[in-house]
């Protein structure tokens, strides 16, 4: 049986969201989550993570945000008009490599790091990025140093498959993912710094995609270690205001609670302890 990693994105992004990742830890039916520190409510959520009792070992990460309806920590050159961060599209832009400013990006991500040790009082096991951004060219460099700085012996995350040839059937996020990992890959390990040797977990969140067919297709050909990345949750009012994606969290919660889970992963060969 190959161990892989299962990890709930965006713990304390609304308290639906907390509590249904909590339920799945208690169960034994994921093994990592990732936690936004910017998002309001976090201290309270995080403290009642600490005390969540689960029958598996699980990574607590720090889920890097520098886009959507929230106010940076620390960076204020960062933040639009309306003091949030600014939308996914002005940080993928192609040109936007020129125009971020790197020490506000190492200084916000450094911000974040801080926020999360005070709160579980220690550096994050692993950290990742809300919605990529730490694979992005003009973030990817300022991201890397401050994890190197604050939480040197975490792993960061990338989202290339194990090999070239699983892209062969992929559709055109998880390519541009693959593309985008590749050069944070070679970044990551001039910093030192280990990352996932695999990913899987990226689809076009549609709603008539059936979870349980994708979720089996995630664990085809995923090495010991890889990671599939989810978004399970219950949709409250707090969701709807702070992010587009709300019902898929509660068909993804749904499979990950049921039997059908534990039958997909022994088809696959793989587990979570």
């Amino acid at each position: 049986m190959k161990r892989i990693v299962v990890c709930a994105d965006d713990y304390a992004l609304a308290p639906g969201v907390s509590k249904a990742i909590r339920a799945l830890i208690e169960q034994g039916r994921l093994n990592a989550t990732s936690v936004m520190t910017v998002a309001p409510g976090f201290a309270t959520e995080a403290a009642v993570l600490t005390m969540t009792e689960a029958p598996l070992r699980f990574e607590t990460g720090l889920h890097v945000t520098l886009t959507g309806p929230f106010r940076p920590l620390a960076a204020a050159a960062l933040a639009g008009e309306n003091g949030n961060f600014p939308p996914l599209a002005k940080l993928l832009n192609p040109l936007a490599r020129f125009r971020i400013d790197r020490r506000a990006i190492e200084t916000e991500v450094g911000a974040q790091l801080r926020a999360f040790t005070d709160a579980f009082g220690r550096p994050p096991d692993f950290v990742d990025g809300h919605q990529h951004v730490q694979l992005f060219p003009g973030v990817r460099e300022g991201f890397l140093a401050a994890v190197a700085r604050f939480a040197p012996k975490a792993w960061v995350r990338q989202c290339g498959p194990v090999n070239w040839r699983a892209l062969v059937s992929a559709d055109n996020k998880t390519r541009l993912l693959a593309l985008l990992s590749a050069g944070f890959r070679r970044r990551a390990g001039r910093a030192g710094l280990r990352f996932n040797p695999a990913f899987a977990g990226a689809y076009d969140f549609s709603a008539d995609a059936d979870f349980a067919t994708l979720f089996a297709r995630f664990l085809d050909q995923l090495p010991a270690d890889g990671l599939v990345m989810c978004h399970p949750g219950f949709v409250d009012a707090e969701l709807k205001e702070r992010d587009p994606l709300t019902d898929r969290r509660e068909v993804e919660y749904a499979f990950f609670a049921s039997d059908q889970f534990r039958q997909v992963l022994a088809r696959a060969g793989a587990t979570l302890s």
